[in-house]
Parts: structure tokens; C-alpha cells; sequence
């Protein structure tokens, strides 16, 4: 089974804990399009770009960096992770994305999700105790307009569309949307039944946690007439790739505590520790932090327990040099996705056929 292997990022800003260096949104976003132009040199498939209203993170419209990366690149898959759909407006999500989609010749895609951060809702006048709803509402006329040029909607947070045509319309047939999710089984249960794309994120815990949940996904599909098969799964992991593992875990793990122990401070958790970071970056922890090997090995290992069909890995997370991320990038291609796709073999069940079939 092929597995296609990607970067994602979430263009984080600040002060480097190592050197002091501030990293401003300019610099970063000119970080990122170095990165997307790497991605695709070295032969990865994907580059995935998030989106937060957050002062330590430098994207807020991931389809605007996402145009800017397709007139870099020819070939690899540009995608949101997240698109926070709860808080958008679809119309203008599809609009975005069909546009870019044209702009790239037909490579882009939607990862819809809920999102971790707030921010949002009361930026665009959204109350969070409609989180759920608003959720299911935007998710259910994304839909509508990705498969029908003219529309008939209504909802209870949007005005309704009447007999109206949403243009432009992608250079795809049918233009991808993946469901994200972070551990909820209601959503997993959602993605399966809407017959959608799953993404996965693991950042903590024991990646065997998460079996149940994908085995819930690929049974309700079952169970509503759908085929398993054609409904691809995506990790998406913090990773960090050095030479050698004590140097990936030594240049990580300061970038990586400051913002996990800043993000956590606003949700009552304890400051990240070194002992902490150490077991997640174990054989069976979530981080995928170390020499190309050990993260070839943990990758193959995932794909034991999910049979998945897409590893996203995410290099940033803090901050940290450019040239650190760049030969994290390089190693990715070079060494750990050859070395991943020998393992597993061509097969007859690539996400590209998956997404055909949807």
C-alpha cells in the first residue's frame, strides 16, 4: 500500500528560546515558501498549512500562502490543517479553495475541522456555545456547494441560499475535503458517514490509543454502505528529524516545550518537562523526534496499527532556525520517504485512487 508523506506548519512567530532571535510574520512567511519549494525538490507529496487568529502563529488565511506556494511548486498536494470551518463562511471557504485549485492546476484541498484555539469565534461575532452546530451546519453546506454548481440552502447561523450559483468551480471534478479531527469518536463517526477523508492528529499519549478510533471509522462506513477501501486515513504527528537522534531531541525539545508549556498555561496544565518529552519521543510515544531511522521505524510502526494512506509530518512547533527546519525537510525526502515507500510496497489503493472513487 503506497503512503503518501507530507509537512505541515503552522508558521509559529516569536523569540527562538536557543538564540534569542525574533521571528517575525514577514520572515516566517517568507520561511514558509522556502519550505514548500524544498518539499517539492526532495519528493514529498504534500504541504499543509494551518490556520489561527493567534499573535504566536503567522497564518490567519491559509489559501493566500497556499496561492503564493502553487506558483512555486508543480506537482505536491496544498492543503489547510486546519481550516476552521465553525467559525468561516463556506461560500467563501469553497470560493477560496476552487480558486486555488485553479491556480495549481488541481492540487488543492480542504482539511475542515473544529480547531484547537478559540480566537476565532468571537472575532467573527460567533457565540462558542453554538460550537457544535456550527460545525455540523458549515460542514453540511460545504458540501452542498462542492457538489452542486447551484444551490438551495438553509441553516440556522447563515442566511439561506436560493436557487444560487457559487462560482468559480475548481479544476478538479470534485474538489478534496478532508474531516480533521484530534480524538472525538461523534466526529469520527461524522466523517465516516459523510463518506470524507479522515485526518488524525497525534500529539499525545500512546499512538495504540487511537486504534479503536479508526477501527470505528472504517466500521461505520461499513455499516452505512460505504467501501473502507476508498476512504483514505491521515496522521498528522509532531516530528523532528537530525542527524542523530540525541541532536534532534536536543534541538527540538526547546522550541517545542515553550510553546506546548505557553499553549497549556492557557488551559491549566503544567509546564512541559524534558522527562515528559523524553517518553513521548520513545518507541511507543506519539513524538516522532529522532535519527531518520527511528523515525522510519515509528512511521512503519503507525502504519501497523492504522493502514493509513497519508503521514503528515509536523517539523514546526516553537520556534526554531530556519536551516534546522530546512535539513529536517531535506532528511524527510531523501531518506525517511524513500525508505518508507520501499517498506510498504506499491499498491493498489493510493490515496489518489481513493480520492477518484469518492
Amino acid at each position: 500500500m503506497t503512503m503518501e508523506i507530507g509537512m505541515c506548519t503552522f508558521a509559529e512567530v516569536g523569540t527562538d528560546p536557543v538564540t534569542g532571535q525574533v521571528t517575525t510574520a514577514a520572515q516566517r512567511l517568507r520561511d514558509v515558501m522556502a519550505e514548500v519549494s524544498l518539499v517539492e525538490q526532495v519528493g514529498l507529496d504534500v504541504y499543509a498549512i494551518g490556520e489561527h487568529h493567534r499573535p504566536d502563529f503567522a497564518v490567519s488565511a491559509p489559501a493566500v500562502v497556499l496561492a503564493a506556494a502553487a506558483e512555486r511548486t508543480s506537482r505536491i498536494r496544498l492543503t489547510s490543517a486546519v481550516t476552521v470551518l465553525s467559525s468561516d463562511d463556506p461560500v467563501r471557504v469553497f470560493q477560496e479553495f476552487a480558486t486555488l485549485d485553479l491556480i495549481s492546476s488541481g492540487r488543492a484541498e480542504i482539511m475542515a475541522g473544529r480547531g484547537s484555539f478559540t480566537e476565532s469565534f468571537p472575532l467573527f461575532g460567533l457565540s462558542l456555545n453554538d460550537y457544535d452546530e456550527l460545525f455540523a451546519e458549515k460542514l453540511d453546506l460545504l458540501l452542498t456547494l462542492r457538489d452542486n454548481e447551484r444551490v438551495t440552502w438553509s441553516g440556522r447561523h447563515r442566511a439561506a441560499l436560493d436557487d444560487l450559483a457559487v462560482y468559480p468551480r475548481p479544476f478538479q471534478a470534485s474538489l478534496p475535503i478532508w474531516l480533521a479531527v484530534g480524538g472525538t469518536p461523534q466526529s469520527v463517526v461524522r466523517a465516516a458517514t459523510l463518506g470524507l477523508p479522515l485526518s488524525l492528529a497525534i500529539i499525545g499519549g500512546a499512538p495504540e490509543r487511537f486504534v479503536s478510533l479508526i477501527d470505528l471509522y472504517r466500521d461505520t462506513a461499513r455499516r452505512v454502505g460505504r467501501d473502507p477501501a476508498a476512504l483514505p486515513v491521515g496522521i498528522n504527528s509532531h516530528t523532528y528529524i537530525a542527524d542523530t537522534s540525541q541532536r534532534a531531541r536536543d534541538e527540538f525539545f526547546p522550541g517545542y516545550a515553550a510553546a506546548m508549556t505557553r499553549i497549556g498555561r492557557e488551559r491549566g496544565w503544567p509546564p512541559t518537562t524534558r522527562g515528559q518529552f523524553e517518553v513521548l519521543c520513545s518507541p511507543r510515544g506519539a513524538l516522532l523526534v529522532g535519527s531518520p531511522q527511528e523515525v522510519i521505524d515509528k512511521i512503519l510502526f503507525e502504519h501497523e496499527l492504522f493502514a493509513h494512506q497519508r503521514f503528515l509530518a509536523q517539523l514546526t512547533v516553537g520556534t526554531m532556525a530556519h536551516a534546522k527546519t530546512m535539513h529536517a525537510i531535506e532528511l524527510l525526502g531523501t531518506v525517511v520517504a524513500p525508505a518508507v515507500r520501499q517498506a510498504l510496497g506499491p499498491g493498489l489503493s493510493s490515496p489518489r485512487q481513493a480520492r477518484g472513487r469518492l
